[in-house]
């Protein structure tokens, strides 16, 4: 049997047998209507239809859909900007319309917010539908979906996410995780399970989309039967290396910029930097640089493309680009992995500085720490791939070739070996009570990051004593947040602090709401800030800062400007603010979902400043420091790391500095800071703080001034029991078997 092409003048699938099991069905005799929504193409619909058949991927249509009806899993490998993330979900929309959806529709998980966004607007667009109905996304906290979306776009988390509620996902018919070469622990945790779900499903398909390196590995994973699809871009791009590595990556990137820029050559620019730090500073420096440009030679036009971040893309307002008599060369700043998100048309240079920045777990400090090392070959093999449209494409590697051979690994590690996995084991606890107990990874986890995720766990009271998800870690992992502070915010229910904790949440899970202050503005920037610092500490100014912009937006009159303009006078970040009032608005729909008490507004009373602080120190306990010497040199409980506030802190150049804190984030890097930070009492400390993990506390000045201070709290009776504690587990550590709690905790 054999499938034709799916066109305007055949917009189903045919079948020339003459019956049998595998007939498929025509969908619509109409050759002029579209078979999703029933109306008549627009002349639109054939213009992309045009573009979308110069597409590498397109000539290989009728082999994919064979493939994907006689395989349950299918694979195709190709270079970036052969369009399978845009055509393969809608070829096998087409699949499963033709099946009249009695197996499920269609959902193609993405490791990005913002790729999954776009690449849904494209859809729509080329379907000829409209976005929101047949085609939809959904990206943590934000969905624009229906009961009737055919195809819909989501992140890896998401998806990950919708396995607790219906772990078969018997909604989908078909399911696409693209990007897999990323090795998002959503992806990896995902690939793991579903081989369980599809052999419950035989009916259900699964396409991987990846780049030509990860095949082989899919192929040992998935097996070795499962049919490929190779791609290749039309053109390779030609590598141009430096003779010597430079010294300073950042500043020649943006030399070399300005030359290409002042040469006259047309087409956009790819810059790929080593951090987001590195994004803001190159961003600024070319605004700056503008006015210095000759105009005859057009506008030069930043565009910063965050990869844990969805910002949305600056465009130049109206009267700009109605001046601008020349070409606008569009300049897209990201990093060593956001060749995902770059969807532009039109890149002939890309500048790739070779090294980058990444953040690597330390389970050992619960921590993570900031290295600066080469990208993979793989990553330097994809920024090339860039280039693949375009004909006299040029890379440019600030690096030299010997460089390449010598210094870089083949891949990236993936994600699940460097991250923190607390959240993704909370998870796997769940899916285990759904009767998934193994997960097939590709990459094992590391054991001692799985047993630092147990044991932080077990601190929390997620597991109960056989190792097992208890009734509270079950609560836990109904919120999208990380375990600490899902903790925290149950911990308020008791406390009735919940309408605080609930904008404190939503303000430390949506991006910084602080902007980069312009060069010439920091001081105004920080003034503007200090008039929302609360006395107790960041957190408690969060909630200043979330107040503040809903009033605005709520009575923009009063305020005598917009949303928007209020933030921009404040130097905040108005998308930052809007996506923690979307955040919150969803976590206060979860707890009234799952009939948690959400007690009243109280902010602003002693009382509720101290509910406040015990519903923190519930959640995050193991985030506790000490300023040792009086000047901000504050000693981790956990640790021998020391770090200083951050500058964005309030306390930060502050004439009061608490001794205690709590803080929220902490990351060994070239200056250690700890950010989002609060003034606590070694009392509450020790009121609140699980006794076994304070006694596996490393020795130090701090733990025995807690423990003076837990003494005196606690009553004699409980003293002398504590005293025996500690003495049998003096005897214990000459023969160490193994704690009661590494006992019960065990992956199944």
């Amino acid at each position: 049997m054999e499938l034709s092409s799916f066109s305007p003048e055949n917009p189903c699938f045919s079948d020339d047998s003459d019956g049998g099991e595998e007939e498929l069905l025509v969908c619509g005799e109409d050759l002029e209507l579209n078979p999703f929504d029933g109306l008549p193409y627009s002349s639109r619909y054939y213009r992309l239809l045009k573009e979308r058949e110069e597409l590498p991927i397109w000539k290989e249509k009728s082999t994919f859909l064979e493939s994907l009806l006689h395989n349950q899993i299918v694979m195709v490998s190709g270079d970036a900007k052969t369009g399978k993330s845009s055509q393969i979900p809608q070829w096998c929309a087409q699949h499963c319309l033709c099946a009249r959806y009695q197996h499920g529709t269609v959902v193609c998980a993405q490791p990005h917010a913002q790729v999954a966004v776009r690449l849904a607007l494209r859809v729509a667009d080329e379907m000829d539908v409209n976005l929101g109905h047949e085609v939809g996304y959904a990206i943590p906290f934000e969905s624009c979906c229906t009961p009737e979306t055919i195809l819909r776009y989501c992140t890896d988390d998401v998806l990950q996410r919708e396995m607790m509620s219906t772990p078969l996902l018997s909604c989908y018919g078909v399911i696409i995780l693209d990007d897999v070469h990323e090795r998002t622990v959503a992806t990896d945790a995902l690939l793991g399970l579903l081989k369980a779900v599809l052999a419950a499903r035989p009916a259900l398909r699964l396409v991987l989309l990846t780049a030509p390196h990860m095949s082989a590995v899919l192929r040992a994973h998935c097996g070795h039967t499962v049919p490929e699809l190779r791609l290749r871009a039309p053109h390779r791009a030609r590598a141009v290396y430096a003779c010597t590595a430079h010294p300073q990556p950042f500043r020649a990137a943006l030399s070399l910029l300005l030359h290409i820029h002042r040469s006259g050559q047309r087409g956009h620019v790819v810059l790929f930097l080593a951090c987001e730090q590195d994004i803001e500073k190159a961003y600024q420096m070319i605004r700056e640089e503008q006015p210095n440009l000759n105009p005859e030679l057009g506008e030069l036009i930043p565009i910063p493309l965050y990869p844990s971040k969805p910002d949305p893309i600056p465009r130049p307002a109206p009267e700009k680009q109605k001046s601008c008599k020349k070409h606008r060369r569009k300049v897209l700043l990201t990093t060593s992995f956001g060749e995902s998100l770059i969807r532009i048309k039109n890149v002939t240079f890309v500048i790739d500085v070779g090294v980058q920045r990444r953040k690597v777990y330390n389970p050992r400090i619960r921590a993570d720490s900031v290295l600066t090392q080469p990208i993979s070959k793989s990553q330097a093999e994809m920024h090339k791939q860039i280039l693949g449209m375009s004909p006299s494409g040029k890379l440019f590697c600030l690096y030299p070739e010997e460089f390449l051979d010598k210094e870089m690994k083949p891949h990236v590690p993936a994600k699940v070996q460097e991250s923190n996995l607390t959240s993704l084991v909370l998870f796997l606890k769940r899916m285990d009570i759904a009767g998934f107990a193994h997960c097939d990874f590709i990459s094992s986890p590391a054991p001692e990051s799985l047993m630092q995720a147990l044991e932080d766990l077990d601190y929390l009271a997620a597991l109960d004593n056989n190792g097992n998800l208890s009734e509270f870690g079950i609560i836990m992992s109904e919120f999208p947040l990380e375990p600490q502070l899902s903790k925290s915010l149950l911990a308020s229910c008791e406390f009735e602090c919940v309408d605080e904790m609930l904008t404190i949440a939503a303000m430390v899970t949506a991006p910084n709401c602080f902007l980069q202050a312009p060069p010439g503005t920091e001081e105004m920037a920080l003034t503007c800030w200090r008039r929302f610092s609360h006395p107790a500490g960041d957190h408690f100014t969060l909630i200043n800062i979330f107040n503040a912009f809903r009033d605005a937006s709520a009575s923009p009159t009063d305020q005598g400007c917009s949303p928007e303009r209020w933030c921009q006078d404040w130097f905040l970040s108005c998308a930052a603010l809007g996506t923690a009032g979307a955040i919150r608005a969803e976590l206060l729909h979860t707890m009234r979902r799952i009939e948690l008490p959400v007690s009243q507004p109280g902010f602003g009373s002693t009382e509720n400043a101290l509910s406040i602080q015990k519903a923190l120190l519930s959640g995050y306990f193991m985030h506790v420091a000490r300023d040792v010497d009086g000047s901000g040199n504050y000693l981790m409980l956990t640790h021998r790391q020391v770090a200083q506030l951050h500058p964005s802190s309030s306390y930060h150049n502050s004439s009061r500095i608490p001794e205690w804190v709590l803080f929220h984030e902490f990351s060994i890097s070239e200056d250690n800071s700890i950010r989002v930070v609060s003034e606590i009492s070694p009392s509450l400390f020790a009121e609140l703080v699980p006794q076994y993990y304070f006694s596996n506390l490393p020795p130090s000045e701090s733990k025995d001034i807690l423990q003076e201070v837990i003494n005196h709290l606690a009553p004699a009776p409980a003293r002398k029991e504590e005293q025996k504690s500690t003495s049998d587990n003096k005897e214990n550590e000459e023969f160490p078997t193994g704690t009661p709690s590494e006992q019960r905790c065990v992956i199944q």
